[in-house]
This record gives structure tokens, sequence and C-alpha cells, in this order.
């Protein structure tokens, strides 16, 4: 994470991988439960299939090694869809070390061709014949400081470690905010750390408002799918189509919504000179935005390449705009939040002196120093690239929406894993639909506060 009110955001998807430390073992279907440790042994042959650069091998593959209700969820050819894309944005993957081998699941740290590092985790079925569910892929922020799984025996026990872990945090200056865990949308554990203001000394509550960071994306990304559904854009279509004025003519015109979404765009960040010369308090319209970055070239041709960008998102919350005929803050207020009954979210402007809302404080990069706010870095308004504030009662509600598809988004069979950071903003959202665990944290101190304390919780899941 850069410097800067900079977002991040990460998603655990059916992600592919492409070298591993050990030799792939076979390919075949009925080789890999013969393996003391199946998970590995189909993550060997899916290795091997990757690396042939046939979408021909992995389909075969696909079909030989996934459990016939991972493929329900969805089929080989979506999954081939994403084959090429995976590649393209990974480049590689090295299998540094496999971290935890159990006898339904297989835990590897793996590094990129992009110098990413990654905790790959891959499930199996329990029984026979022990094909696979699913490959997880979770960022790593200091590959020396893995969380080896440790499940705890039930639900009490996982309450047990997290109450202990976080207090313990807390009690170090570690952690300030609110974690909430929950089964099955039931909740098991949701407790408050740490101030809200601490000049003012008063407490983060259960109810507080964090800023989500880039979680925000993740609305915006419904949002348009949901005018997509409404047949009023498509996904191929240009930024051209709807932003007739946009400043760089070859964005305007090769750049689609698909790119913007799938951040394939070229288009780069809105954090830089401009954004640092500019008084923050200005920014306060997606359009204020726009300026930053709109007019500067493209990184590189728009599917030819990925990159992290919160302009391309910027540039989706000006289509929502154009689409909807409102603006983009009202947009997913009425169409996203109220729906899902979330009361306590919204992007709000930051001198306006809403209740109940956390200030953010950073060290500044510098480990140990004392806490500062961190409002010299943020904007008037947060943006459809991030910026809101919610809760986690409300980030609850919204999961379960996307369970019952009041909210749609494609690729949640598994559950979802979103997270934003900044100086003095750090939050986590997971969601293992398969086991029904839900794991909110949101923090009012830097990252990765709240990715790691997520982190730590997920490896307490019971089995």
């Amino acid at each position: 994470m850069r410097v800067g009110y900079r977002m991040f955001i990460f998603i655990f998807a059916l992600i592919t991988v492409c070298s591993m430390g050990r030799a792939a073992q076979s390919s075949s279907a009925q080789d890999a439960p013969a393996q003391g440790f199946p998970a590995t042994a189909h993550l060997n042959a899916y290795i091997k299939a990757f690396n042939s650069g046939s979408a021909d091998e992995m389909r075969q593959f696909f079909e030989d090694h996934y459990a016939e209700s991972a493929l329900r969820e969805t089929p080989v050819e979506a999954r081939i869809a994403r084959y090429s894309t995976t590649l393209s944005r990974m480049r590689s993957l090295t299998i540094q070390k496999v971290v935890a081998e159990r006898p339904s699941e297989t835990f590897a740290l793996a590094k990129t061709g992009n110098g990413d590092d990654f905790l790959l985790r891959a499930a199996v079925e329990k029984q026979p014949p022990h094909k696979l569910l699913f490959i997880f892929f979770e960022p790593v922020d200091d590959p020396k400081n893995i969380v080896v799984p440790d499940p705890k025996a039930d639900d009490r026990e996982l309450a047990a470690a997290a109450g202990a872990f976080l207090e313990a945090q807390a009690k170090a200056d570690e952690f300030s905010g609110v974690v909430l865990i929950a089964k099955d949308f039931k909740v098991l554990f949701h407790e408050a750390y740490g101030y809200a203001d601490r000049e003012k000394k008063i407490l983060n509550q259960k109810n507080t408002k964090f800023n989500l960071g880039s979680i925000n994306k993740n609305f915006t990304r419904a949002a348009i799918l949901k005018l997509k559904k409404e047949g009023r854009l498509g996904l191929d279509d240009p930024i051209q189509k709807f932003l007739t004025d946009y400043p760089n003519r070859q964005a305007a015109e090769k750049v689609t919504v698909r790119h913007l979404l799938e951040m394939t765009s070229g288009i780069g960040d809105f954090f830089g000179s401009r954004y640092e010369a500019i008084p923050k308090d200005k920014i306060r319209s997606i359009r204020d935005y726009l300026p930053l970055f709109a007019d500067l070239p493209l990184e590189f041709e728009p599917g030819k390449g990925s990159r992290y960008s919160n302009g391309g998102y910027i540039v989706l919350g000006a289509i929502i705009e154009k689409v909807a005929g409102t603006d983009y803050y009202a947009y997913v207020r009425e169409n996203i939040f109220q729906p899902c009954g979330m009361s306590d979210t919204d992007s709000y402007e930051r001198d306006k002196g809403i209740s109940n809302l956390a200030m953010g404080y950073t060290r500044r990069g510098q480990p140990g120093s004392e806490r500062v706010l961190n409002h010299q870095t943020l904007p008037g308004r947060g943006s459809s690239a991030g910026g809101g504030y919610s809760t986690a009662e409300d980030l609850l509600k919204y999961v379960q929406a996307l369970s019952t598809g009041k909210i749609f988004l494609p690729d949640i069979a598994n559950g979802l894993g979103i997270a934003g950071g900044a100086p003095g903003i750090n939050s986590a959202l997971e969601w293992d639909r398969r086991r029904g665990y839900l794991v909110f944290v949101l923090t009012n101190f830097d990252p990765p506060a709240a990715g790691a304390a997520a982190r730590r919780i997920i490896s307490w899941l019971p089995e």
C-alpha cells in the first residue's frame, strides 16, 4: 500500500497458479486421492494442466478433478473463461513452502511473478473420492508472519479465542475497532475495542461507523451489475458511450465497462502529485476526482494487462451517474443500501459532524510512533473507489442480501473476501459460504490491523 489515501481490495477467487515447489504427480483424478494428502495431489495436477497453456487440458482437469457440487455452482466453461485472464494477471506463481497439510486441505505460501505473496488453500471432499471443492488465495502482508490454521473444537471455543486475542491486541494498542463473527448469519461474537475518538475519550461501540476503504468498490460493482441486468448498459460498452467528454480519447474508445470492473483498463490511480496538491476538502463528488487522472495516458493496452485501479472505479461511478441520471451516492443508497436495510452506511462528507463515526489514527508508516489523526490524507468525501462508512451489522446485512440474491454478484458460490486499507483505515470482510462462517473486522488503525485479526480468526474456524 502506497502512502496516501490508498485503497486496496482482495477477493478470494477460484484463481490459478503457474508452478509449484513440489513436482507434479499425476494429472489423473484416480491418482490424486491415492496420495496421503489428496488436496496437495489435486493441486499438483492442477499446476500441470495450468502450465500446459491449453484450454483443452484445463477443461479436462476441471471435469476430472472437481466435485460435481463445485461444477454445478461454477460450470466448466465459466472456469475456462477465467483461465486466460488469471494467467495474464498472475504471470507465474511459485510455491515457497507448504504451510500445513490435512486430510481435506492443503495450505501453501506462494509468490506470483509480480512479486506478490499469497497463502493458497485447496480443499477437497471429506468423503471418497475426495475431489476438489475449491482453490482460494489470500494475500500475505509478511511471509514471516503466516498464521498456521488451528481450528477450534466448536463455536464457543472460537469466540473465546477471538475475545482473548482481541483483548490482548487492544491492551497493547495494536487494535481498535469492531469485530463480528457469525455462523449462517447468526451472530456468535460481536465486540468493540478502543476509541472512536482518542482525544475526547469516546469509546468504539458495536454500531460505530468505520471508513471501509476499498470495500466500497464491491458496492460499485453491484450497482453496475444491477444496471446491466436492467439492460441499461453492457459490460462491453466503451467509456465514450456514456462519457462523451472523457478527456483521454484513446481510453474513451477502447476501455470498456468490463475492463474497468476487472482492473484491466490501463487507467491508473488518482493518487499522485495532483491529489497531493489539491485541497482535500474540495474533493466531494465523483466529478471532482476525474481531473486527477482522466487525461493521463493509459498504462497499457486495455485487456492486455492488469493493475489495481482506483481511477477505473471512479470512471465506473461516473458511468453510474450518467446512466441512472442521479449522483453516485444517491444511487447506491437507494439501490444497494436501502434494499439491504443498511441504515448506517453511506459516503459521509468529512466535515458534516456525523454522529458515532470513528476517527482514523495513523502512525504514518513509522511503527511504534505516536498515532495521529489521518484527516490530512482524506478527501472531503469518499467515492465509488472507496472511502464510505459502515458498521459490522450493516455489512452482515449486505452479505445476507448477496446470499439470497436480493443483491447480485457473480462468483460468490464459495463466498467473498474483500478488504480496504489506508492510513488510519483498515477493514476486512470474509465469508466462507461452504462452512457458513462470516468474519467482519473494522478498525480505525493502519493496516494490517484488520487483516491480521481477520486471518487469525479465520485460522480458528471449526472444521
